[in-house]
């Protein structure tokens, strides 16, 4: 069964660039991976350093070896994370 993440991440509006820089190139790391079958990042309307994460996956397995590519490190763990306010995340399963 297909896995589905939602995070909404939100940082200063200072950080917004830095923020978008590393979303993307998470981007098109993670839409290389075997097991995701999207990944979209949105910049949230009328919301400065609002950002929202659409993700899916082949299933949860998938899911966790994204979690532990290098890239998920680097420009989530480590560059994103850090400048974020508020963060929060939803798991589902695809009906």
């Amino acid at each position: 069964m297909a896995y589905a993440v939602v995070a909404h991440y939100r940082c200063a509006p200072a950080d917004e660039a830095a923020v978008r820089a590393a979303l993307l190139k998470a981007r098109e790391a993670t839409r290389a991976e075997p097991a995701n079958q999207l990944y979209e990042v949105h910049a949230v309307a009328e919301q400065p350093g609002g950002f929202l994460l659409y993700e899916r996956y082949d299933d949860v397995a998938g899911f966790e070896a994204h979690k532990a590519a290098p890239h998920f490190e680097e420009q989530i763990v480590e560059t994103v994370w850090p400048l974020l306010t508020d963060r929060s995340v939803t798991f589902a399963e695809v009906l």
